[in-house]
């Protein structure tokens, strides 16, 4: 069964044929884009919404299709997921964000986390939630912040899936345990 979660002004869903025209826009984007190897065209974005749309198929979660519940605009995706590479942290699940960039500052990332942290601790039992990223995306980071992530000083990483001498291969590592979601209740 597919969980669709709904926040107060978001729902994150299954995706849809109409996410992927919007969904190929952002990750066109170079502000978008900023902290990722490349840019993806068309192909490789509806082929990446693909991936997502059959994982949250076959588990009944993953990385939603974020969408305004007063308008119903794709805006991004949210959610959780278990690394594809193998790193560190595994095995560990994820908790994830790409918005489109009219929809940064906006609380959309941190109100659409929120409801993914609650469905990973209390639907699916997990005791720990991980979030990465490169260490100069610092909108991401405060995101991982503001949900009450912590900073794993000694988990920086290089990612295995970013080629060696990219300066986007270094990761840092944050973490939030079930117990530390429960206090910030």
């Amino acid at each position: 069964m597919i969980t669709e979660l709904d926040s107060e002004r978001l729902r994150l869903r299954q995706w849809r044929a109409s996410d992927l025209a919007p969904f190929a826009g952002m990750n066109a984007d170079p502000r978008v884009m900023e902290f990722f190897p490349a840019r993806l065209d068309r192909q490789a974005s509806d082929a990446l919404a693909g991936r997502i749309e059959a994982k949250i198929a076959e588990r009944g979660w993953g990385l939603w299709a974020a969408e305004r519940r007063d308008t119903g605009e794709f805006i991004g995706f949210i959610g959780l997921q278990p690394p594809i590479a193998q790193l560190p942290c595994s095995p560990c699940v994820e908790i994830g964000w790409r918005l489109a960039q009219p929809y940064w500052g906006k609380g959309f990332a941190s109100e659409g986390a929120r409801a993914a942290l609650r469905f990973g601790y209390e639907k699916l039992g997990l005791d720990e939630i991980v979030s990465f990223t490169v260490p100069n995306n610092r909108r991401s980071r405060a995101v991982m912040e503001r949900l009450g992530m912590a900073e794993d000083k000694a988990g920086a990483f290089e990612h295995p899936s970013i080629a060696p001498g990219n300066p986007l291969r270094l990761h840092c590592l944050y973490r939030l345990s079930k117990k530390r979601w429960l206090e910030l209740l």
